[in-house]
């Protein structure tokens, strides 16, 4: 089977670099699936679940935003900020889910509500992912 090289990169540091057999990302337009051979493309990202597919195994990463260009040879993702799985602090993620609701909730002048409604999405996505890992350790 082929693979396909798969670097994520943020401002502070490269979380990964392998070749990979596929990668499931959250486009703004809905999930992008990319397997080896793919035609060339450039997308935005939106907050969410980046899932990557190697051999038998499947690790999740959250993406807060960030472009993905797929190139013959390579995934490129340039995220505004990633993180893996474990590196994610539930309790952290659930403080910054409720400041934002209560931004979103206030509705006055000084709340910026497009900022206000990333910060949810991020943070819901964030907890999506910790929660899924936290489940299949439970599993396991």
């Amino acid at each position: 089977m082929s693979s396909i090289k798969l670097d994520i990169v943020t401002a502070e540091r490269v979380l990964y670099s392998e070749e990979v057999d596929a990668v499931i990302a959250p486009g703004v337009e809905g999930q992008l699936g990319i397997l080896p051979h793919h035609t060339p493309l450039m997308t935005t990202l939106q907050a969410g679940e980046l899932r990557v597919k190697k051999g038998r195994e499947e690790f999740s990463l959250v993406v807060s935003g960030g472009f993905l260009e797929v190139r013959p040879d390579r995934v490129i993702v340039l995220a505004d900020t990633a993180e893996r799985a474990e590196e994610i602090d539930i309790a952290r993620a659930e403080e910054a889910k409720r400041r934002a609701q209560e931004q979103l909730s206030r509705r006055t002048p000084d709340v910026d509500m497009a900022q206000a409604e990333a910060a949810l999405r991020r943070s819901l996505a964030r907890l999506r992912v910790g929660e899924k890992r936290r489940r299949r350790q439970t599993r396991a």
